[in-house]
Parts: structure tokens; C-alpha cells; sequence
């Protein structure tokens, strides 16, 4: 049975903006460090999984990758809500590790260890372009929407290497802080990324 959800992506990464991670997937090594950290925060405002209402949940994937992404050996952990129900984090479960396909799977080659699935309290607030993703004490980001003169949000098109795209809105992270599953990085003004997603499989 086929499964789709849809909702709002919140991306920070350790790296200085514009993000030179999401470029190291076409063989282009990031420049800040020796490595590149992320938290990628998924709301998910309507979705099924195989009969599973999975609609209202919230999940974030946090991950440790070299600084040339496209040689893999990432490591991935996830963060559900805790008010998921056990059923909905099963699913998501299956959906995020890439058993159902869909532009999760596109991950799998680059997955070097899964780091398992953890609960926590999420909570995203998201209001006048500005949005902060806080996820118990270990994870707390705030970032800003850029817009043009017309007020529309500034975008990457084209981006179909990223698991959020194919367009990605950039939306720098003016502070953030990042503590999980063994690794972590905080600053100020690094990249970010804020859009609608969809996905199926």
C-alpha cells in the first residue's frame, strides 16, 4: 500500500550560510569543519502510512556526516514527538530508515550507522516568516525566512539530491543549539532551510 505525507520542513546545520553541505552531494567538500552536523525538523500536517493516520505528528532527524557528503558513512538518529502514538512511531520508523521508498530511501547508500529512534517533547513554533524548533533540552534552533522585495521566499530550485526538495527556502538559523545521539555543534548565523515538503512512496 502506498503511503504520502506533506507538511513544513525546518533545516539548521553547522555550517556557515549558505550551507555548502547541501553542494558536497555533487562532490564539493563543506568548508567550515571537518564534518557536518544537522537537524532536519519535519511537521507533518497530513499523512498516511499504510492505513496509519499519521497526521500532527512532528519528527526530527539529526545526523553526523563528513564534510563531502557524497562518501557516506552518515550517522542518522531520529527524534519523535512524545505525543505520537506507538503505532504512528512504527511507521514513521519504517518510513525514515527507507523500507517503504520514497526520498528517504535515496539516504540509505550514504547511511553508515542508524542511530535509532528516540522520544522527546518537539515543539515548533512558526509565525510571521520566523520559526523556532525546540526538542526537549537538546535541541533548540531559531531561524528567519529571506525574502524578496515582492515578499515572496527566497528558493533553491532544482535541489533533488536533498531529502526536502526538490526546492529548498533559505531561511539562515540565527542561534542554534544541538546536543544528540553522541554529537552536536551551537552558533550563530549558520544555514538553514524552511519549506513545504511532500512526500510519498
Amino acid at each position: 500500500m502506498a503511503w504520502l505525507m506533506s507538511g513544513t520542513y525546518y533545516e539548521n546545520c553547522s555550517c556557515d550560510a549558505m550551507c555548502p553541505c547541501s553542494w558536497s552531494i555533487f562532490g564539493h567538500a563543506a568548508t567550515r569543519d571537518d564534518y557536518c552536523r544537522f537537524a532536519m525538523a519535519f511537521e507533518v500536517k497530513s499523512g498516511d502510512v499504510e492505513g496509519v493516520d499519521v497526521s500532527g505528528t512532528t519528527f526530527v532527524l539529526v545526523g553526523d556526516a563528513p564534510p563531502n557528503m557524497a562518501e557516506g558513512n552518515w550517522k542518522v538518529g531520529v527524534v519523535v514527538d512524545e505525543g505520537a502514538s506507538e503505532e504512528q512511531v512504527a511507521s514513521l520508523g519504517r518510513v525514515l530508515t527507507g523500507e517503504l521508498g520514497g526520498p528517504p530511501a535515496a539516504i540509505g547508500p550514504l547511511l553508515g550507522e542508524f542511530l535509532g529512534v528516540e522520544r522527546a517533547a518537539v515543539s515548533i513554533e512558526d509565525e510571521n516568516g520566523s520559526h523556532r524548533v525546540k526538542v526537549g533540552d537538546s535541541i533548540d534552533f531559531t531561524g528567519r525566512r529571506v525574502v524578496n522585495e515582492g515578499g515572496d521566499q527566497v528558493t533553491f530550485t532544482g535541489i533533488d539530491a536533498h531529502p526536502a526538495g526538490p526546492n529548498l527556502g533559505v531561511a539562515p538559523v540565527s542561534s542554534a543549539k544541538v546536543s544528540a545521539f553522541g554529537f552536536g555543534y551551537a552558533g550563530e548565523d549558520l544555514s538553514g532551510f524552511a519549506n513545504p515538503f511532500n512526500w510519498s512512496g
